[in-house]
């Protein structure tokens, strides 16, 4: 049984990159009890991501990587910028490697990467942690089952059962 769009999928993953030198290095992993569950087919997660499970049955695995290009992009230069230090008053300096959340105009939120702390400025980068890398997924399909009309109204999954867990 193919996934069908809006459906919520419950998935474990280990997520591998590949550092500057091309060597591979451990991202991140869910597990069977903390796993990822999203709502399919609904522009949530990274198209080539959907593409590559589309075709899996509950309890199938399946390693695959997506190229920058299919991913978060290549690295853009003109994405490090400066942070006014008057944006940070009352607050300590961020140190370099810290991550911030910040929010655009729009409301969109998106993280910083604090490069360098200057006497003039925080200097970030806004290019999404993973751009310019590749990124090796090894999955295993859980569950799927078709989203709740809650669910669909959200736009989100719910969790395992169904109901939000806030």
């Amino acid at each position: 049984m193919a996934l069908d769009k809006n459906h919520v999928v419950t998935l474990k993953y280990v997520l591998h990159t590949n550092d500057e030198a091309g060597e591979r290095i451990f991202v991140e992993e869910t597990s069977a009890e903390q796993p990822m569950t999203f709502l399919y087919g609904v522009g949530m997660m990274i198209p080539k991501f959907e593409q590559e499970i589309e075709n899996l049955n509950i309890g199938d695995k399946t390693s695959f990587t997506i190229e920058p290009s299919e991913g978060y992009g290549e690295r853009d230069p003109q994405a490090v910028t400066q942070l006014p230090l008057d944006m940070f008053q009352g607050q300590e300096l961020p140190p370099a490697g810290a991550v911030l959340p910040l929010s655009d105009n729009q409301g969109n939120n998106f993280q910083a990467l604090v490069i360098e702390v200057t006497p003039e400025a925080v200097i970030v980068d806004l290019n999404h942690p993973m751009a310019g890398r590749p990124l090796h997924f090894d999955v295993e399909l859980l569950n799927s089952r078709p989203a709740t009309e809650e669910e669909l109204a959200h736009g989100h999954a719910h969790g395992e059962d169904g109901h939000s867990g806030h």
